[in-house]
């Protein structure tokens, strides 16, 4: 089995796993703090780093119908939050590509 390559979120304040504490996402790349996941509170990103996409699965969110796929701490393997793939719905597109990052997954570094 090969080394696991670990990148460092760039930033002053950064999430990380929880299960781990593998960086996962810097706070200066948190497009939104308004999001619902699975376990409560969510934030949005247009980057994260150190995980690993799961398959495509069709889901109805509180925001409509996304294709979407589950993300998974790329050290520990912990399910972490899910991508948006796709949206359905015009208002939605904005989603596409960017990834929800679970709180309750999470703990704060640094700032």
């Amino acid at each position: 089995m090969g080394r696991l390559f670990i990148e460092d979120a760039k930033g002053e304040k950064v999430l990380i796993c929880r299960g781990c504490r593998v960086d996962s996402a810097s706070y200066d790349d948190i497009e939104s703090k308004e999001f619902q996941g699975r376990y409560g509170r969510a934030y949005l990103f247009r980057k994260v780093v150190n995980i690993v996409i799961g398959s495509s699965e069709e889901r109805i969110l509180s925001s409509g119908f996304h294709v979407v796929n589950d993300i998974y701490c790329s050290s520990c393997m912990q399910l972490v939050g899910w991508r948006y793939e796709r949206a359905e719905e015009e208002s939605q597109k904005y989603k596409e590509g960017m990834f929800i990052l679970e709180k309750e997954r999470m703990e704060k570094k640094g700032g």
